[in-house]
């Protein structure tokens, strides 16, 4: 009977996740803390809630969604039935009171396009490289390191240390601050081995807020969805949003973004992207980092980097890292995230490294201290194969030059499928500019498509993306690029009035 009931089960879940997608949530940090905590929920003085411009809005667009939010939606489309239990399941479980976590847009979106049966689907919304065959790439040299690694005997399956292995934090530091780093030569920078990006932004989130006791966090608006999950459940409940997108351009808000730095309190964290920022794929210039270097230094706000794409905006490891560079040059005490999952491939491994910058090497030991209490309350040590690769590759000049290889092959593919959309939606005579297709860098592009037009492209031509018009231009490949440039110009065409969408103005 239990057999049956999964079975039965199994077949609902896949059932729902071919029904349309919940409403999108594009939300401010005001709003976010409303929905994890009603109470913190801002007011005005008669008690009623503010909403501000940028505030969540939670918008209707399919009569199967029930009312009542994408909770409810999440939990109508995958409910367990009481009918599918026996009548001798036994006393009602602790757990009955428990409610559908707050959906995962990018999850949900990957669900439903594995189980579209359409030939024609296309996958704009996957966070990963695909190859022109549209599917993953394992790098030669990865083959080539995990041969080595096969056959070497000295190797076990010990235990790591708590802040990882010291060989490979060495290797990601001078990969991010070069190989000449004054920085690292004065014994300013170390390391901590750590869950790939999202394990670095955790550990060091819980660091700031509860050793550091600094109280309040900026992030961009548009930015990758996981940090403001991140810097909660690390501890802080004052984030706060920074521009950086300005939707009438399709191009970074840099006026604003100096504005918004400028007013902040001192001791604000401050979340930077260094290259091909996600989602919007657009980079401030040299002469913008050193002016928001100049902010940062005047009103003594702490940086803290999240470089996911090291290589894969401008194709050079050093060009995309000039940023933080820059930074340390000028004694900028910094956080530094880096994950080697897009850039290396090594996705499932959890390969990352949190670089930090001190001014005095006198305090390194207290800090490492404190990260060891806070890595071994979370994961305790992180896993081994994948430091392992990075670390035999960028130890080997010959492997080392056989990566640059590689990301210049999938920076200049990517290039190609952008110029190719572009020209196709040009050709097409499509409503609007798309120049900024070209102009952005790195895997998306922020398409500035409404969420109603992203829906219906899901819907009519099983074009997937995220709601707020990000789309993955790994994605796309020469036997998909016609079908999806018609596709959006036959969606933007029909809707021409949602061009500007007025969740994101």
């Amino acid at each position: 009977m239990l057999g049956n009931t999964l079975r039965q089960l199994n077949h609902e879940v896949l059932l729902s996740l071919q029904k349309p997608l919940p409403r999108a949530l594009t939300v401010d940090s005001g709003a976010r803390n409303a929905l994890a905590d009603p109470s913190s929920a801002r007011k005005k003085e008669d008690g009623s809630p503010v909403r501000s411009s940028g505030q969540a809005q939670w918008r209707q667009h399919s009569s199967v969604v029930p009312s009542g939010g994408p909770r409810k939606q999440l939990a109508h489309n995958f409910a367990l039935q009481p009918e599918l239990y026996p009548s001798s399941a036994g006393p009602v479980s602790r757990f009955e009171d428990v409610e559908f976590g707050t959906p995962i847009e990018v999850h949900i979106v990957r669900a439903s396009y594995n189980a579209d049966p359409f030939e024609k689907k296309v996958d704009l919304g996957v966070g990963a490289y695909r190859t022109e065959e549209g599917r993953p790439w394992v790098m030669p040299w990865v083959y080539t390191v995990r041969q080595q690694l096969a056959h070497d005997p000295t190797l076990n399956h010990e235990y790591l240390p708590f802040l990882g292995c010291e060989r490979f934090t060495r290797c990601a530091n001078e990969l991010l601050l070069g190989d000449n780093s004054p920085a690292i030569q004065q014994g300013k920078v170390f390391g901590i081995q750590s869950l790939s990006g999202a394990g670095s932004v955790r550990i060091a989130s819980e660091f700031l807020c509860k050793v550091m006791k600094y109280k309040t966090v900026f992030i961009p608006v548009e930015t990758w969805e996981n940090h403001y999950r991140l810097v909660t459940h690390g501890g802080f409940s004052d984030v706060r949003e920074y521009r950086y997108w300005n939707t009438q351009t399709r191009t970074l808000d840099f006026e604003g973004l100096i504005e918004d730095l400028s007013a902040a309190p001192a001791n604000s964290i401050v979340v930077l992207h260094p290259c091909a920022h996600n989602p919007t794929g657009c980079d401030p210039s040299h002469e913008q980092w050193d002016r928001i270097a100049d902010i940062i230094e005047e009103r003594r706000l702490f940086p803290f980097f999240d470089i996911a794409y090291q290589g894969l905006a401008s194709g050079d490891i050093d060009e995309d890292a000039w940023a933080v560079r820059r930074f340390a040059e000028r004694g900028i005490e910094f956080f530094c995230a880096q994950s080697f999952s897009k850039n290396c491939g090594l996705y499932g491994e959890r390969t990352g490294n949190l670089a930090v910058m001190l001014n005095n090497p006198d305090k390194i030991e207290k800090v490492k201290s404190q990260f060891i209490v806070i890595a071994r309350s979370i994961y305790c040590s992180p896993p081994s194969q994948g430091a392992r690769i990075v670390t035999a590759m960028l130890g080997d000049p010959k492997l080392k030059e056989e990566w640059k290889t590689c990301l210049r092959e999938m920076t200049n593919r990517i290039k190609d499928m952008r110029k190719g959309l572009k020209e196709r939606l040009d050709a097409l005579g499509t409503p609007g500019s798309w120049d900024h297709i070209t102009q952005q860098v790195g895997f998306f592009s922020f398409t500035g498509l409404s969420e109603r037009q992203v829906q219906l492209l899901r819907e009519k031509y099983h074009v997937y993306m995220l709601s707020n018009g990000r789309a993955n231009m790994c994605g796309l490949n020469t036997k998909n690029l016609d079908y999806t440039a018609n596709a959006i110009h036959d969606i933007v065409t029909r809707l021409p009035e949602e061009d500007k969408n007025p969740l994101r103005a």
